[in-house]
């Protein structure tokens, strides 16, 4: 079975890049521009790991984290972000996220992470 993949991120490149990645790997993908479509996908989609974008228009991707979590979803979360500050790790692991990956995005050490989530955490 594929997982569905949510990629939130609001830089058409970055997403582009992404979702066609995900897609070779034959994952299936939905896209969320900001923090609130993000909340909306993981409420009324089956989701099977979120890539979010931490700096989003709308409502950030901390506040997204949060959001998601405040409804009980326990969907695997990895922030995905340029800030490499161990503070901006803190928080994204604090907002509720279980993974952190800093941009430019090192797909491969990426699609480790999510495999390794992937296969340990149930879908809520």
């Amino acid at each position: 079975m594929k997982s569905t993949i949510l990629v939130v991120e609001d830089h058409q490149m970055n997403r582009d890049m992404i979702t066609l990645r995900l897609k070779a790997l034959g994952y299936d993908v939905v896209i969320a521009h900001d923090g609130r479509e993000a909340v909306d996908a993981a409420s009324t989609q089956e989701i099977d790991l979120v890539l979010m974008d931490m700096g989003l228009p709308v409502m950030n991707g901390w506040e997204a984290t949060k959001a998601i979590r405040e409804t009980g979803n326990r969907v695997p979360i990895i922030a995905l972000t340029a800030h490499v500050e161990e503070f901006d790790r803190d928080s994204a692991l604090q907002a509720g996220c279980d993974e952190f990956e800093v941009k430019p995005l090192d797909m491969p050490q990426l699609i480790a992470k999510m495999e390794n989530l992937l296969a340990g955490s149930p879908r809520t």
